[in-house]
């Protein structure tokens, strides 16, 4: 890979050195500059007219505009459109002025529209227009600039020897990101789980030269477009104060015990800190003043550099062999930041060489400093394994009685016992570790149909599994908790828990055969984390069973991890449990109906029934804010009967306004053998006719656990008369196979379809229309939701879709109105 880069800048090189004669002129237009100050607004004119001064009297900041002067005459060989080339520094605004026999032009940014405009080498590009003859004028502006000093490049350039000028840098920062991103990954993934204190700083050193190389030379930019110009110059400071701390502490970590003195490490601990905040405050120009800041990180990278300098002489006298690669790896990279604190500080001049050899020098570093890691591991290797060997004698003496109290005899993985031990273990050993729950599936079933032993055999089956599983992670523990529960702690990164969990869903499905039965093995499995969800087991336990919880909810033969949102949810539903009773009884539960009109007439042909809760509390609630958590509750059903009676008394009192009424079905309602004659039994009590009442479910309640059964009530209220409409229709799972076979009178296209019809190059009129269109071929009746706009019902109208509902044609209302309303074509009030 390394030598496939190298070939490569050979070659960008290679293509850039055609022969001198043959390329444009580069010019240098930093030398001779002459500055003025002026006030804000000022005109064109008023810049050509200024005073301008040069030499040591030039002005080198300002607290308004800064002009520079630039030497126009030396343009004349530019072609038009040519690229001014100018440093990356802090200002608030910057401006051009060129003029010449055409008049003045006047280009103007602010800091925050410099997007586009950042080249490779940490400079800003401008296209100038005009050919270099066609200029006899040409000002540079800035507002509340930093510092002249700290501008090391200003120069014009043709637009066809731009590819020539960065490819330089382009191969240096390929290099540069490979070979870090190499060191880093390394560096991730060694000893992982085990991590030595020397390793995180080299680790976050990496990474802070690594973002440092790729904002300051502009490569950043190619992802980021906004991230060049003042907002990069404020982040290379905070992250030049980073790599300083980083790399300080990293020195003093990885060197042997013992090498060098405690005042020097405390010395080198201070200036560590002092790195950082030296950076972060000589970022922070809109507060504190730039030149002294700038300068009192320069110092900082000065004293560092004395006192490893000093740390390292007496660590080589004192034995030690990993500052010699510390030196390797070092040195060229404290000679090139001495080289620019010299440029700096005004001691030579300014240029692009220094800058070059620089973040070559940490390339170099970051891959020498991997092998100082590696060394040091291999003596912490060596002392661990005298002291593993000890241990193992004293586990030996105590293995056998430990296992006898904390042995699953089943299975022969460990009980409830051994689990909360290894819990309560890995909690106090404070690193980072999964703990998964597992349910099988259909033990139950297994147990009926096969006998207990073959419920047994099926268990230990998933114990042979999960021991497999777990054998690919150090540390790991599996035990059987319960009659048909796991329980598996591992140790280890997040990466470490992705991958366990891909091993646990493969798993799934897997097949097992006993006495010439083959089933699958099916698994509800939840899980969390120490410290991230919980520090003490009994809540991290808790955690864990609560996503087991949700696993089993969403069916059998899931997985899901944690979120806190999970407790706030249980929280909620404990809450809105206690207080549904109430609502039903004070009449809080209401529904509110929004028009489903006639595309494009816009006549009303009916309603969609809404659920509102009225809380004394929380005010008016949708149900998105609480049907979730009271869908597994008894006051649920209640819920939903209750909603039923609202819609057949709406029915039964006001038929001539309201023709149909959609109600939301939930897949309680109509599963089971009695569902479909629940309905129609309340459909003769209100004496509502079924033609008038639409039921509206969704995909995912029709592909639920009891399809079958839910699929057959639907058939059955379809051939009473009842409408079913299928809601939400392209963002669930069903198939065309599914649309074909389910007893759908209406398709419903979702309002975040609709929506996207307005957006240009989205794929949403794609979508849509193959929706209406497959609607249309299937003889469905076609709605559309969330219609907004004049717009989307012009674009609807023409794709051809029979209804539609939306606050274009009126919000959700407790009362419709009246039947001689007029169409509706505008929004409601």
């Amino acid at each position: 890979m390394r030598l496939a880069i190298l070939m490569l800048m050979v070659l960008l090189l290679a293509l850039g050195a055609t022969p001198v004669a043959a390329r444009a002129p580069v010019v240098d237009l930093h030398r001779g500059l002459c500055t003025a100050t002026l006030p804000d607004g000022a005109s064109n004119a008023a810049v050509v007219a200024a005073p301008y001064a040069c030499g040591a009297d030039a002005p080198q900041d300002s607290p308004e505009w800064l002009w520079l002067r630039l030497d126009a005459s030396r343009l004349r060989d530019l072609p038009p459109g040519w690229h001014l080339l100018v440093d990356q520094t802090r200002f608030d605004r910057i401006a051009v002025v060129a003029g010449g026999r055409n008049g003045m032009g006047r280009i103007e940014h602010s800091a925050r529209q410099l997007a586009g405009h950042g080249a490779p080498g940490g400079v800003l590009r401008f296209t100038i227009p005009p050919a270099g003859r066609d200029i006899d004028r040409l000002y540079l502006g800035y507002r509340r600039i930093d510092h002249l000093s700290l501008m090391r490049k200003l120069k014009g350039i043709p637009a066809e020897e731009q590819p020539r000028e960065d490819a330089p840098w382009l191969a240096l920062m390929g290099l540069f990101a490979g070979a870090l991103l190499s060191a880093l990954a390394y560096n991730s993934v060694i000893n992982a789980g085990q991590r030595q204190s020397f390793q995180r700083w080299y680790v976050l050193w990496v990474a802070s030269a690594f973002a440092y190389g790729m904002v300051w030379t502009n490569m950043a930019a190619y992802v980021f477009p906004g991230l060049v110009g003042p907002f990069a110059v404020r982040i290379d400071y905070a992250l030049v104060g980073f790599m300083i701390g980083a790399g300080n502490m990293f020195f003093f970590t990885v060197v042997e015990d013992g090498c060098i003195p405690r005042r020097f490490i405390r010395a080198g601990r201070a200036l560590a800190v002092a790195g950082a905040v030296s950076g972060c405050i000589a970022a922070a120009d809109t507060i504190f003043p730039v030149m002294p800041t700038d300068r009192a990180l320069n110092y900082v990278i000065a004293a560092t550099a004395v006192l490893l300098a000093i740390s390292c002489g007496i660590a080589i006298r004192r034995g030690s062999r990993v500052v010699w690669f510390y030196l390797v790896g070092w040195g060229p990279v404290i000679g090139m930041f001495l080289a620019r604190l010299a440029r700096n500080l005004g001691m030579v001049p300014q240029n692009d060489l220094v800058d070059f050899s620089s973040f070559g020098a940490l390339a170099f570093e970051a891959l020498v400093l991997s092998l100082a890691i590696a060394d040091r591991f291999r003596h912490l290797r060596q002392a661990l394994a005298m002291e593993t060997q000890q241990r193992e004698i004293q586990l030996v003496e105590t293995k056998a009685l430990r296992q006898a109290a904390q042995t699953d005899f089943l299975t022969g993985l460990g009980n409830r016992a051994a689990f909360q031990d290894a819990t309560r273990a890995l909690i106090h050993d404070g690193a980072p570790f999964a703990l998964y729950l597992i349910d099988v599936d259909y033990l139950k079933d297994a147990n009926d149909r096969l006998g207990h032993a073959g419920g047994d055999a099926m268990l230990q089956r998933i114990a042979t599994a999960l021991v497999e599983i777990a054998a690919t992670v150090p540390g790991a523990h599996v035990s059987r908790i319960g009659g048909d529960e796991f329980a598996l702690l591992f140790p280890g990164s997040a990466e470490v828990d992705t991958a366990m969990a891909e091993r646990l869903t493969d798993l799934q499905g897997r097949p097992w055969t006993y006495l010439g039965q083959t089933r699958p093995i099916s698994l509800s499995i939840g899980s969390a984390r120490a410290p991230d969800d919980a520090t003490a087991p009994d809540l991290l336990y808790q955690n864990a069973d609560l996503a087991l919880y949700h696993a089993k909810r969403r069916g059998r033969g899931h997985q899901y991890r944690y979120d806190p949102l999970l407790r706030i949810l249980r929280d909620l539903q404990v809450e809105f449990t206690r207080d549904a009773e109430a609502a039903l009884t004070r009449g809080e539960f209401r529904l509110d109906l929004q028009p489903i009109v006639l595309l494009p007439s816009g006549a009303c042909c009916g309603y969609e029934a809404l659920l509102r809760w009225n809380h004394p509390d929380h005010g008016l609630m949708l149900p998105d804010r609480f049907a979730d958590v009271l869908v597994a509750e008894k006051i649920g059903a209640r819920i939903q009967d209750h909603v039923l009676d609202l819609a057949m008394g709406w029915l039964r009192d006001r038929p001539d306004e309201i023709r149909m009424l959609s109600v939301n079905f939930t897949s309680a309602q109509l599963a089971g053998p009695r569902a479909a004659r629940q309905v129609l039994d309340r459909l003769a009590a209100y004496g509502v006719p079924p033609s008038s009442l639409c039921i509206e479910v969704t995909e995912r309640v029709m592909l639920d656990r009891a399809a079958d059964t839910i699929l057959e009530t639907l058939r059955t209220l379809h051939r009473a008369g009842i409408q079913i409409a299928l809601d939400d229709f392209g963002t669930g799972f069903a198939s065309l196979v599914h649309l074909r076979d389910m007893p759908v009178d209406r398709i419903k296209i979702d309002r975040s379809f609709v929506a996207g019809l307005d957006e240009v190059g989205g794929g949403t009129l794609a979508i849509v229309r193959a929706i209406i269109g497959l609607g249309r071929g299937l003889g469905k009746i076609v709605v559309a939701e969330g219609i907004e706009t004049p717009a989307q019902a012009e674009r609807l109208v023409a794709l051809g879709c029979h209804l539609g509902q939306g606050f274009l044609y009126g919000r959700a209302e407790p009362h419709p109105l009246p039947a001689n309303a007029p169409t509706y074509r505008t929004v409601q009030a």
